[in-house]
């Protein structure tokens, strides 16, 4: 049987480069000594390379879409604190998280509750868990660029550029009243993404005041309409976190340590003057009792 050729790893590398194989370009060498020492079969050598340049591919698509995301750091599921709001389901937030049926229908996400409740976290963790199972998403807290799209007459191209997004999150929607430009945009932004693209919503105003957002009576009732039909709505009305995280502390604390450490000081203090003084009271109490011994011994000489 004759030995196969050698091979040119100049040539495999130029190729791997043309297929766009990044991944098994830098490991095939590793994984081919492995495979001549260890026996394995052409079949289970393909396999194992292939495997690894999907994972590798999966790694960089989720870097990517985190870093278009644009979500606040720090914002997991992990870390949000599902005792502090009750109301809130945390077997329904892993569902949400997964995905699947709800993003596929172009369904919404509504969370409402006063400041400081957790619904910005809430959303950012629903979002990012979504971009981990290999979803689009976008985090927003205004319609800026949409504006300028409008006024340049590119509006209906901006908006479609954002159907690539599964999910689009508007933060703080109605944490003050929008002007007459930035309502027609978000308007027209719910009314394109309707039952075909998903919003999540978080807002601390119900949907009683939202005529701050929308002046337009028959406006809100059709943008409520659209946003309610498929929609999952979190009620997170509770204690600002902020504040009872200040309260906790404030609690923690008791007794000011500067207190503290002025009373252990001042006892210190007390305690080292008062030594002196013991020591002094002694040595006058052993001149004392010597000056007696001297007396007696030199009466009894005496006689």
């Amino acid at each position: 049987m004759r030995n196969a050729p050698p091979i040119d790893a100049a040539t495999l590398s130029t190729l791997l480069n043309e297929l766009r194989l990044p991944a098994i370009k830098v490991l095939w060498p590793d994984f081919a000594e492995r495979a001549d020492k260890e026996g394995w079969p052409a079949a289970r050598f393909l396999s194992v390379i292939a495997e690894h340049e999907l994972a590798e591919r999966d790694r960089r698509r989720i870097e990517r879409h985190l870093a278009e995301a644009r979500l606040p750091p720090g914002k997991t599921l992990d870390s949000f604190d599902f005792d502090a709001v009750p109301m809130v389901s945390k077997a329904q937030v892993m569902a949400i998280a997964a995905g699947d049926s709800w993003l596929a229908k172009g369904a919404n996400i509504l969370l409402f509750g006063p400041p400081g409740g957790g619904k910005s976290h809430l959303a950012a963790a629903i979002g990012l868990a979504l971009i981990e199972n290999g979803w689009r998403v976008l985090f927003m807290r205004t319609t800026q660029k949409l504006q300028v799209a409008r006024r340049e007459l590119q509006i209906e191209s901006a908006i479609a550029k954002l159907d690539k997004f599964d999910l689009l999150i508007l933060d703080d929607l109605a944490y003050v009243t929008k002007d007459q430009a930035e309502t027609s945009v978000l308007f027209e932004l719910i009314s394109a993404r309707y039952e075909r693209r998903s919003i999540m919503i978080t807002a601390n105003q119900p949907f009683g005041e939202w005529n701050r957002v929308f002046p337009d009576p028959a406006m809100t009732l059709a943008a409520v309409d659209r946003l309610v039909h498929h929609a999952t709505i979190f009620e997170m009305n509770v204690e600002s976190y902020r504040r009872r995280s200040a309260m906790e502390a404030k609690r923690q604390r008791g007794r000011p340590a500067s207190f503290a450490t002025m009373r252990n000081a001042t006892e210190i203090d007390a305690a080292r003057q008062s030594e002196p003084n013991e020591a002094l009271a002694s040595d006058n109490h052993d001149d004392t009792v010597a000056d007696d011994r001297d007396t007696r011994i030199s009466s009894s000489l005496s006689r």
